[in-house]
């Protein structure tokens, strides 16, 4: 981290005590599902397209400050496999935001040395939309900073097959040229895994005060720490982002053993 907390969060709420935040234990990879959009569109009497328009401030927000923050790793899970069933127009809707806003901000991104990444089947994507997200790996894919990971047409499930294919190909291999039979590890598993070579995430948030994981890192949040937020993703700010954070470093961290 390189700016001072005071920068990153000029105005606390009273019931937030920054200095409480400890430096030195920041995660280095937090993962995000970013729920309560429709909600909070509903709840505005608004239709859910502009729920998803409101939540990119959010996204802009969060990017922003777990990069000065020093955050390695920000997944963010942005469209699921499951998502295909909804309304056509809104994943139609969805499909052209994703574009026009990755297009719009990959100057910002660059300029704050984010490097952008996707995970998840984009094959399947409309042209303008897969064009999009290449088009930011290619221009950022160099940089040092922060990784944005942004997970689109994503699902775990699918994912861990996936993972099993490369097992089996790799076995099959093998087994041609040596003859020997292999036994399959974690590291062979992993990969398989879009996420491989991005270490796990520390922490995972969710908002809108939804207790499941919809399908999202299954393999890879074994350990991570989970912290649920009522807050609707549009109104998620810093300063929510801080709640998390200062719930997170309050957790005994025990990875399965005894302290």
């Amino acid at each position: 981290m390189n700016k001072p907390l005071d920068y990153i969060f000029p105005a606390p709420p009273s019931d937030v005590d920054l200095g409480a935040l400890d430096v030195d234990r920041i995660p280095e990879h937090i993962a995000v599902i970013m729920d309560g959009n429709g909600r909070w569109a509903k709840k505005r009497a608004l239709n859910r397209l502009r729920g998803h328009k409101a939540g990119i401030e959010a996204v802009r927000e969060t990017i922003r400050c777990a990069s000065d923050l020093g955050v390695r790793y920000l997944t963010i899970y942005s469209f699921s496999t499951e998502n295909w069933k909804r309304p056509e127009d809104e994943v139609v809707g969805l499909m052209d935001l994703f574009a026009k806003t990755m297009l719009a901000e990959v100057d910002g991104l660059h300029e704050e040395h984010v490097r952008v990444m996707t995970i998840g089947d984009l094959s399947v994507l409309p042209a303008e939309t897969r064009e999009a997200f290449d088009e930011a790996w290619e221009k950022t894919r160099d940089n040092d900073g922060m990784t944005l990971v942004v997970a689109v047409n994503y699902g775990s499930r699918q994912e861990i097959l996936r993972a099993c294919e490369h097992c089996m190909r790799e076995a099959v291999l093998v087994a041609e040229e040596t003859g020997e039979v292999i036994v399959p590890t974690e590291e062979l598993f992993e990969r398989g895994l879009y996420t491989c070579g991005i270490p796990d995430p520390d922490l995972l948030i969710r908002t809108s005060g939804e207790m499941r994981l919809s399908n999202f890192l299954l393999w890879q949040i074994a350990y991570s720490e989970f912290v649920v937020t009522d807050v609707l993703w549009p109104d998620f700010d810093r300063y929510e982002l801080l709640r998390c954070l200062l719930e997170y470093q309050g957790r005994d961290r025990r990875f399965g053993a005894v302290k």
